[in-house]
């Protein structure tokens, strides 16, 4: 490796499976520019990495075109969510309090 290219990493996430690809970029490479060049889209036909939403090291990256990598970042490629978080919360704290009201009712 040169002065002028960097080592990172480009992971994306199943379910079941990770993928995790080691990837040589120039430096000044951004973080979108490294989801481009990973070529996990040619495994996984679904996969819009120009648009899909992109990470490093478990942070969001809002303008993923412009963040240019460091030596060693992980470039997290974000799925879409199943389920909105907020209302998973709502039902599960229902579903707990009808339990709790169950309990006091003698169940």
């Amino acid at each position: 490796m040169d002065k002028q290219s960097i080592v990172v990493e480009v992971v994306y996430a199943l379910p079941d499976r990770q993928w995790l690809i080691s990837l040589t970029v120039p430096r000044g490479a951004t973080v979108r520019e490294a989801a481009l060049r990973c070529g996990l889209d040619r495994h996984f036909p679904g996969l819009d990495l120009a648009n899909s939403p992109l990470g490093i090291f478990g942070k969001a990256v809002p303008r993923p075109e412009e963040r240019e990598l460091e030596t060693g970042d992980r470039v997290e490629i974000y799925r879409p969510l199943i389920a909105d978080p907020k209302e998973v919360r709502k039902r599960r704290a229902e579903k707990a309090a009808r339990f709790r009201v169950g309990e006091e009712a003698g169940g």
